[in-house]
């Protein structure tokens, strides 16, 4: 169990910075050169803050102890999130501007299964007492 939870929190960890530098970040100002690379993808500005926001709002629900419905909809949120960013990138910007979209998405599939192995873990921990 204990091997379970030190990868659990380490890709957790991981992938919720991501998400929350990604969030904070759309809350700045926007620069010239963000606003270009808005356009290059295909989005308008306003969706950039209401995707922070869902962000937010998955980050809080994986921490929050419980819920594990809520959970399931913010992984998928951030699923949705970092393959739909993948994909606008990969047709809009050259492989070495967002191969590192790979790496977000392996951090998420990793969070995501040791998330159900801790449950899994901690279900048979329960049965067993």
């Amino acid at each position: 169990m204990k091997k379970i939870n030190i990868i659990y929190w380490i890709a957790t960890g991981l992938l919720l910075a991501l998400m929350l530098f990604s969030a904070v970040g759309s809350f700045m100002p926007p620069t010239p050169d963000g606003i270009k690379m808005m356009h290059a993808l295909g989005y308008q500005p306003y969706i950039i803050q209401f995707l922070a926001v869902a962000k937010i709002l998955g980050i809080i629900a994986i921490l929050v102890p419980g819920f594990p419905r809520i959970k399931e909809w913010a992984y998928a949120g951030f699923a949705f999130d970092l393959i739909g960013a993948t994909y606008s990138m990969a047709l809009n910007l050259p492989f070495n501007q967002w191969a590192i979209m790979f790496v977000f998405l392996a951090i998420l599939a990793v969070s995501y299964i040791y998330y159900h192995k801790r449950l899994k873990a901690s279900t048979h921990t329960d049965v067993a007492v």
